[in-house]
C-alpha cells in the first residue's frame, strides 16, 4: 500500500494504559500526533516510530495491521483524541477530518472525575456506515471494528449532506464534534466514553448525573440498553439530542472486536428495505420498542435522504415549561424552521390531541404516558418512512421528555447539533436541559 492509515484496537482505553495501534505504510517512518476534540483542535503529543506495510482486509475480518503499543499520559483529560499520521512533518493545523491517514480514540478518566456529564460517541454506528474493506452493515451482517474508519480515516456509505458538505454524515466530525465543541466553549464539563464501554457498564456507576448522546446514535446491543436503562432506574437522566437512536440491535463477538446485525427476514428477497419489512430480527421496535427507554422512535418518525428536504421546525406546544426558559418562544411559535433543523432524519411518538388541543402521547407504541411533548413537527408525504405500516397518528416529530425516577430528553432530530452555533433558541434550549439534568 501507498501513503499511511490505521486504527485501534479498541475505540477506548482509560488514561495511563497502554493502547495498541495498528498502522501500515511503505515509508521507512512515520509520526502519530495526537489532538483532543474541544473548541479547537489542541495538540497533546506525538511519536515517531519505523514503518511497516500492510494490504487491506476484508470488511469482516481483523486486519491484523502492524501493532505499535503506546501508553496513554495519565495527565490526558478525557475526550475524543483524534490520531493524526504522516509521513513527513506535522503540519501545523492539519484539517481533523479525514478519510484516511487518522483514527479516532476516546479517553476515559483514570479514576472518577467528579463531573456529573458523560457523553457517549456512537462507535458501533460508526462502524456500521464505514465501507472499508468493501463492505459495512448495510452489505453484510458482520463487520469489524479492527480496520480503518469508524468515526475518521474510513470511507462512508451515505449521501452528502447539502446542509453540511465538508464532512460526511455518519462521522465523528458531522454532529459529534460540533456539540462537543459547543459544550466546551459554554463551559460545560464533563467526561467521556463509547457506546461500548456503556455495553461494560463501569462508567455508569461512577457518579454521572447525565448521559448526553447526538447526533445519529443508531446502533446498540442489548448489553448498553440495558445499562442505560438501569442508569435512569436509579435516578441517571439521559438527553438525546439525536434521531433515529436505538433502531437497530447488535452483538458483539468475545474479543469485542466485531459487530454484528441480522437486518432482514428470513428468505427475504435481495431488494427487500429491511427499515420497512416485518420479521427483523434485530429491529428493536419488534421486540423492545425502543420508546419505552427514550420516549420516540424512528417508526413514527421519518428521513428525507437525497437533497435539500422542505423546511420544518418544531412548533412550541408549552412555552412555560422549563426547557423554554429564556428563549423568548411562546406557545404556538416555531423554532429551526429556516434552518431546516428537523431531518434528516427524526424521531416520533404516536399521539393523539387532547380537549386542550395539544399532542398527548397514547402509549400504543411503548411511549411512556407521561412523556411530555413539548415540541412537533408534522412530517411530509415525500419523506421517508420506516415501518409503512400506519401507526394510529400521523407521522411526526416529537420533541419532549418524561421522567420515571430519572428524566429523559429527546431532541427528536439528528440535526440539533448543525444549528447549536447559529440559533440561540436551539443553544438556549440545550444549556437549559444539561443545566437542568447534571
Amino acid at each position: 500500500m501507498t501513503g499511511i492509515s490505521g486504527y485501534p484496537a479498541s475505540p477506548s482505553v482509560r488514561a495511563g494504559r497502554s493502547i495498541r495501534l495498528h498502522i501500515a505504510t511503505s515509508a521507512d517512518r512515520f509520526r502519530l500526533d495526537f489532538y483532543r476534540w474541544g473548541s479547537t483542535p489542541k495538540h497533546t503529543g506525538h511519536v515517531e516510530w519505523t514503518g511497516q506495510d500492510a494490504v487491506p482486509g476484508r470488511h469482516d475480518q481483523d486486519w491484523q495491521w502492524p501493532a505499535y503499543d503506546f501508553l496513554v499520559p495519565r495527565r490526558w483529560r478525557s475526550g475524543v483524541y483524534i490520531g493524526v499520521l504522516s509521513t513527513g512533518a506535522c503540519p501545523s493545523r492539519p484539517a481533523m477530518d479525514a478519510r484516511e491517514a487518522r483514527f479516532l480514540l476516546v479517553v476515559t478518566p483514570s479514576v472518577p472525575s467528579g463531573h456529573k456529564v458523560l457523553y457517549k460517541v456512537p462507535v458501533s454506528t460508526y462502524h456500521a456506515y464505514n465501507t472499508a474493506g468493501g463492505g459495512s452493515l448495510y452489505s453484510a451482517s458482520r463487520v469489524t471494528l479492527r480496520r480503518p474508519g469508524g468515526g475518521v480515516g474510513g470511507p462512508v456509505k451515505g449521501l452528502p449532506d447539502p446542509y453540511d458538505t465538508t464532512s460526511p454524515r455518519q462521522t465523528f466530525a458531522h454532529w459529534d464534534a460540533p456539540f462537543i465543541s459547543w459544550m466546551e466553549e459554554n463551559g460545560v464539563q464533563g467526561d467521556f466514553c463509547t457506546d461500548l464501554d456503556l455495553d461494560e457498564g463501569e462508567l455508569l456507576r461512577d457518579g454521572y448525573r447525565l448521559l448526553i448522546s447526538a447526533g445519529h446514535d443508531e446502533y446498540w446491543t442489548a448489553q448498553s440498553r440495558r445499562n442505560v436503562t438501569a442508569f435512569r432506574d436509579t435516578g441517571g437522566n439521559i438527553a438525546n439530542f439525536g434521531a433515529n437512536s436505538c433502531w437497530w440491535r447488535v452483538s458483539l463477538d468475545e474479543n469485542r472486536s466485531t459487530l454484528e446485525c441480522e437486518k432482514f427476514p428470513p428468505n427475504a428477497p435481495a431488494e427487500t428495505d429491511p427499515d420497512s419489512s416485518y420479521d427483523c430480527p434485530d429491529h428493536w421496535w419488534e421486540s423492545e420498542p425502543e420508546n419505552t427507554l427514550l420516549g420516540v422512535s424512528y417508526r413514527n418518525g421519518g428521513g428525507h435522504w437525497e437533497g435539500s428536504r422542505t423546511p420544518l421546525g418544531f412548533s412550541v406546544t408549552d412555552a412555560d415549561h422549563w426547557v423554554f426558559s429564556g428563549t423568548g418562544l411562546k406557545t404556538g411559535d416555531t423554532f429551526g424552521h429556516d434552518s431546516a433543523l428537523v431531518g434528516y432524519e427524526c424521531d416520533g411518538a404516536a399521539y393523539e390531541v387532547d380537549g386542550q388541543r395539544r399532542p398527548r402521547p397514547t402509549g400504543q407504541d411503548g411511549t411512556p404516558k407521561n412523556f411530555e411533548i413539548l415540541g412537533i413537527a408534522p412530517l411530509p408525504s415525500d419523506w421517508i418512512f420506516a415501518a409503512r405500516e400506519p401507526l394510529p397518528s400521523p407521522r411526526a416529530a416529537t420533541l419532549g421528555l418524561y421522567t420515571a425516577t430519572g428524566t429523559v430528553f429527546t431532541a427528536a432530530t439528528t440535526d440539533w447539533a448543525r444549528l447549536l452555533a447559529t440559533d440561540p433558541q436551539v443553544a438556549a434550549i440545550t444549556h437549559n436541559v444539561i443545566t437542568r439534568l447534571a
